[in-house]
């Protein structure tokens, strides 16, 4: 045993099948716990749950597809996932939309709403389905992966930026309220992580050296950088903390 061990424990990682979520699935299952591997495509899951199985023991890990902006998609992914574990331990709401770059002047409707009810609205559902079965234990960790972006100034991601430090406000309100249930709500804010998702960010080595330049690490960050925090939270080691927002971004902020 160690203050990181989660064996015994069984996560739920949204967007998993890929970037941040797969490698926080992938640490969980190598500290012990039972995953549950889940984005919006059921062979992509599969592939990932296969190779965790491989790896670290047959029924470490299964796949249920979902879409986070169907709330019955959700629904079936906390219900499948009872039934295939009997229980949820963490809550991981990794997954997310980011349809737009640019002016917030030049967003549209469709566009704006879509981030706001997947980023935010859809955590929310998803942690409600979640909560009433870890307040009845009165033990349960759950994770919402924000941004950086969330508590700086943007000019192209700005309805990204505005549901990021929403996650945020929602971590503080619900460790509120479900603090004296022993269940903690936290975010990981991630600075710029080399995925699929933020591609636009550094694919272009020109953005990459202006996004870098003045961070004290100089470097993007990977996702497996960002796996330990959500191991921390999901662990005994991180039974003390709740409503807070750690904070991975090489150093970008201090800047």
């Amino acid at each position: 045993m160690t203050l990181f061990d989660m064996t015994g424990k069984v996560a739920v990682i949204t967007g998993s099948s890929r970037g941040i979520g797969r490698a926080i699935a992938e640490r969980m299952a190598e500290h012990g716990a039972k995953v549950v591997i889940s984005s919006r495509k059921q062979d992509a899951c599969d592939v990932v749950a296969n190779e965790i199985n491989a790896k670290y023991g047959a029924g470490r890990a299964v796949a249920i597809a979902a879409n986070i902006s169907s709330k019955e998609n959700l629904q079936n992914l906390i219900d499948e996932s009872n039934r295939a574990f009997g229980k949820i331990d963490v809550l991981v709401c990794n997954a997310a939309s980011n349809p737009y770059y640019g002016p917030l002047a030049g967003i549209s409707d469709d566009q704006f709403r879509k981030i706001l009810d997947n980023n935010i609205v859809a955590n929310n559902w998803i942690i409600s389905m979640v909560a009433p079965q870890m307040i009845a234990r009165k033990d349960g960790s759950i994770i919402i992966v924000s941004s950086i972006g969330g508590l700086k100034g943007t000019t192209i991601l700005g309805a990204y930026a505005i549901s990021k430090a929403a996650d945020m406000q929602l971590a503080r309100n619900l460790a509120c309220e479900y603090g004296p249930h022993n269940v903690r709500v936290n975010c990981i804010a991630p600075g710029l992580i080399k995925t699929d998702f933020a591609k636009a960010l550094w694919d272009n080595p020109e953005n990459l050296k202006a996004s870098t330049a003045r961070s004290p690490l100089l470097r993007i960050g990977t996702p497996d950088e960002i796996a330990g925090a959500a191991v921390f939270l999901g662990s005994a080691a991180g039974d003390f903390m709740t409503g807070q927002t750690m904070v991975i971004d090489g150093g970008a902020t201090i800047s």
